[in-house]
C-alpha cells in the first residue's frame, strides 16, 4: 500500500481527520499458504475437479460449487442452502471468494483452516451427506482419472481424505478479487472511486464500522464478535438473529453465545442475502440493521446510501473461471 499517496488523498477529501485511526489495506494477488500444502498447478487442478463434482455427495447431486458458486458471488445467493435430498440447515452459505484470507472457516470458525474446511460438507448428513471419508475415498479409487489426477498432484498411492482436502483448499487460495476500486484509490488512483463511494468511504471509519471490518479483507483478520451487540425486539422479532447461538454450538461456552466470525465485506453486493441466517434481503437494509445492532447508530438514508456505494466499491476483479472436466467413468454410473 502506498501509505503517503493515501494520506494525500486523504487530506485532499476531507478525510484527514480518520486517516490516523484506520489503516486502509489492499488485497494481496497471492493468498498465504501453509508450509505442507503448497500450492502447485496440479493441485489446483484437481482441487478444481474435486470442487465441481457433485459425485462427492451421496446422491451425487451436491458438489462444493452448489453452494459457493464460482460463477457468482461464491455463494448461492440463497437464506439457506439446499442439500442432499433438498435439506436445508440453518445458516447462509458464506463466500469462498477470499476465504484464503479468513483466520478461520464457517460462521462459527470451527474449523482452523481451508484443508480442514474442506472436510466437513462432504460428511455432513445435511450437506453432502457420505456417511464417512472412507466411502469418498473409495468412490474416487474406482474413477481411473482421479487416481491419474492424484498421482500427479501427490505422487503414488496417494488418492486419500488428505491430499483431497489439501487440492480442494489449493484450488480455493486461488479464488481472490484483488483490483478493485477501492484497492485502486488506495493505491492513489484518486479517480477510481466517485465523490458518495470516498464520502461513504470516510463515514465507514467515523461510525466504527472498521473497529471489526479490518484489514485487507474487512474480515478483522480473523476476529469473532457478538451479533447482535445491542438487543433490540423489533429487530429480533423480525429476523431472530439471537435463535441460533453461533460459536457457542462449538465451543459450549455461556460467553460464546450468539458470537460469529467476522465475515469478509470484499464483493459483499454481490452476496446477499445478509448475515449468518440469510435474513436480511438487501444491502441497504443490511448496513442500516448494523449500525443500529452493532454500533447503537440510527443511520439516516443519506448515510446508509453513502456506506452502500462504498461497500460497492469493494467488488474486485474476478479471474476467470473455466469449468473442468471431470474425470469419466464409461459405461457405468457411480450415483445411486
Amino acid at each position: 500500500m502506498k501509505l503517503r499517496s493515501l494520506l494525500m488523498t486523504l487530506a485532499l477529501t476531507g478525510m484527514a481527520s480518520v486517516a490516523t485511526a484506520v489503516e486502509w489495506q489492499t488485497l494481496p494477488n497471492k493468498a498465504p499458504e501453509p508450509a505442507d500444502n503448497p500450492t502447485t498447478p496440479e493441485k489446483v487442478a484437481l482441487g478444481q475437479m474435486l470442487y465441481h463434482d457433485p459425485r462427492l455427495s451421496s446422491t451425487g447431486t451436491v458438489s462444493c460449487a452448489s453452494c459457493h458458486n464460482t460463477m457468482l458471488g461464491g455463494d448461492d445467493n440463497r437464506m439457506v442452502s439446499v442439500g442432499v435430498n433438498a435439506q436445508t440447515g440453518g445458516r447462509s452459505a458464506p463466500t469462498v471468494w477470499n476465504a484464503a484470507f479468513n483466520a478461520v472457516q464457517f460462521w462459527d470458525g470451527r474449523a482452523a483452516s481451508l484443508e480442514e474446511q474442506a472436510a466437513g460438507p462432504v460428511t455432513n448428513p445435511i450437506e453432502m451427506g457420505m456417511k464417512n471419508w472412507d466411502d469418498v475415498v473409495a468412490r474416487l479409487k474406482t474413477i481411473k482419472g482421479y487416481q491419474e489426477a492424484f498421482e500427479k498432484a501427490f505422487g503414488p498411492n496417494s488418492l486419500n481424505k488428505d491430499n483431497a482436502t489439501k487440492a480442494i483448499a489449493a484450488y480455493e487460495r486461488t479464488l481472490i478479487t484483488p483490483n478493485s476500486p477501492y484497492d485502486r484509490y488506495v493505491k492513489g488512483d484518486e479517480a477510481a472511486l466517485t465523490e458518495q463511494q470516498v464520502r461513504g468511504m470516510k463515514l465507514f471509519a467515523e461510525v466504527g464500522c472498521a473497529g471489526c471490518h479490518s484489514g485487507p479483507a474487512f474480515n478483522g483478520t480473523g476476529g469473532f464478535v457478538k451479533f447482535p451487540m445491542i438487543k433490540n425486539g423489533y429487530f429480533e422479532a423480525q429476523y431472530q438473529f439471537s435463535k441460533d447461538k453461533g460459536r457457542a454450538e462449538v465451543t459450549k461456552k455461556a460467553e460464546d453465545e450468539n458470537t460469529w466470525k467476522v465475515p469478509t465485506l470484499r464483493n459483499i453486493a454481490l452476496t446477499a442475502p445478509y448475515f449468518h441466517n440469510g435474513s436480511v434481503k438487501t444491502l441497504d437494509k443490511a448496513v442500516k440493521v448494523m449500525g443500529k445492532l452493532q454500533l447503537g447508530r440510527e443511520l439516516t438514508d443519506e448515510q446508509v446510501s453513502d456506506l452502500v456505494a462504498f461497500l460497492n466499491a469493494l467488488t474486485g476483479e474476478f479471474p476467470q473461471q473455466t469449468m473442468p472436466h471431470l474425470p469419466g467413468t464409461p459405461g457405468v454410473t457411480l450415483n445411486p
